[in-house]
């Protein structure tokens, strides 16, 4: 997925620094993402999440906190009030660039400041809220501190080490963490409510999931990330959640009513990145895409892909359907179309092309899977491929109309 690099300013005075991750095609809703405490931008449940939503067609931004990654501002004097600060500037970036309430996503400590967060944005600016791991108590994170706190509030700052690194902490700090209610807050929230935590994280015990889920309104939903650490480290664990997250949040981030579905044939449109185009049939749409190696973000099938799909099934198609018909006992085919582009260079018939003309071809390998057929069932079956309505299109004579709807 093609990702930009963004700044946000704050009230404070400093810039943010974040990554959205755009989807391929068409862009359906926004995500905010707030990550674990001191943690970043590139934790992996940050940069799975995020790329998650984007798959599904939500633009999702990933950015680090006051004072942390490439954040400006003192971490050890923001504290969870700046936390969420920061996220109401951000979500305000989103809502100015998409026009329309953003899906809030938050992991741990970035959980809680979410749940926080969405009564000082506006509830209408709010589509929905997943939370990951999060603490129902928010000064349950001063337990994951190393240091003397008792002399910070005393001495007004000094030294801390979290999760291996080392901060000088304020006092500020120590007391915006405390003066929060977080329990007040969810209840006060009027958005759909999305709930994940492991029973057996023993960084934020499961009794946190339980007591934010007591506190909350309808709708809201739980899901158990069963065998999952804190930190979501297990890559299986990361992809869950972000999947699970992606699925639920379709529902309240609904396709545009300016999203093309024709009554007959496709539509394309240009998405995001160099080559990302979102397809649309009546009832469907998917993303096509070229390789890396051309440039392309790899998010879908090439054009080629979808040409040689479509011979593939309806060759598939037509012989099952005869085959059927017929009450013979076949068991399935497979077929294997490839494009060659210089078919010339290997057949014996180039010479009866007029000059300049570039010979291609699609070559299709069938295997017909049953043993109770016989011999010639067998031959039947493969014979009939070749009247299946796509391959006769391509060895028909094909026009192609072009014309300006400008």
């Amino acid at each position: 997925m093609p990702t930009e690099t963004i700044t946000i300013a704050t009230d404070a005075g400093h810039e943010l620094t974040g990554s959205l991750e755009m989807p391929t095609g068409l862009v359906r809703g926004a995500a905010l993402f707030a990550h674990c405490f001191t943690c970043t931008k590139q934790s992996r449940a940050a940069v799975s999440v995020a790329r998650a939503l984007s798959r599904e067609g939500i633009a999702c931004l990933r950015f680090d906190f006051t004072g942390l990654g490439g954040s400006e501002g003192d971490f050890g004097r923001a504290g969870f009030a700046t936390d969420v600060a920061d996220l109401v500037a951000a979500a305000e970036d989103l809502l100015r660039r998409f026009a329309q309430p953003v899906l809030m996503v938050g992991h741990s400590l970035g959980g809680a400041a979410v749940l926080a967060a969405a009564d000082d944005l506006g509830f209408d600016k709010v589509a929905a809220i997943a939370t990951i791991g999060a603490p129902s108590d928010v000064p349950h994170v001063l337990a994951r501190i190393e240091g003397d706190i008792d002399a910070i509030r005393e001495q007004g700052e000094g030294p801390v080490t979290i999760g291996g690194r080392d901060f000088s902490l304020s006092r500020e700090f120590i007391e915006r963490v405390e003066a929060t209610d977080l329990l007040e807050e969810v209840g006060k929230l009027r958005c759909p409510l999305l709930f994940l935590h492991s029973p057996t994280d023993d960084i934020v015990g499961i009794e946190n999931a339980s007591a934010l889920f007591g506190a909350a309104r309808h709708p809201k939903s739980f899901v158990s990330l069963e065998g999952a650490d804190h930190l979501l480290l297990d890559h299986q664990s990361a992809e869950f959640a972000a999947g699970m997250i992606a699925a639920w949040a379709k529902r309240y981030l609904p396709l545009r009513d300016d999203w093309p579905l024709p009554e007959e044939g496709i539509v394309a449109k240009t998405g995001h990145g160099k080559f990302g185009t979102e397809v649309h049939t009546s009832n469907h749409s998917f993303v096509a895409d070229e390789p890396r190696s051309y440039g392309g973000d790899d998010s879908g099938p090439t054009p080629y892909d979808l040409l040689n799909a479509a011979l593939g099934t309806c060759t598939a198609m037509t012989m099952k359907m005869y085959a059927d018909r017929k009450g013979w006992p076949l068991e399935g085919v497979t077929v294997e179309v490839t494009h060659e582009r210089n078919h010339a260079d290997r057949c014996d018939h180039a010479e009866a092309m007029a000059e300049g003309t570039k010979m291609q071809a699609l070559n299709r390998r069938i295997a017909v899977h049953g043993d109770a057929l016989d011999a010639d069932q067998r031959r039947r079956i493969i014979e009939i491929a070749d009247k299946c309505p796509v391959h006769r299109t391509l060895e028909g004579e094909l026009h192609v109309h072009t014309e300006s709807t400008d």
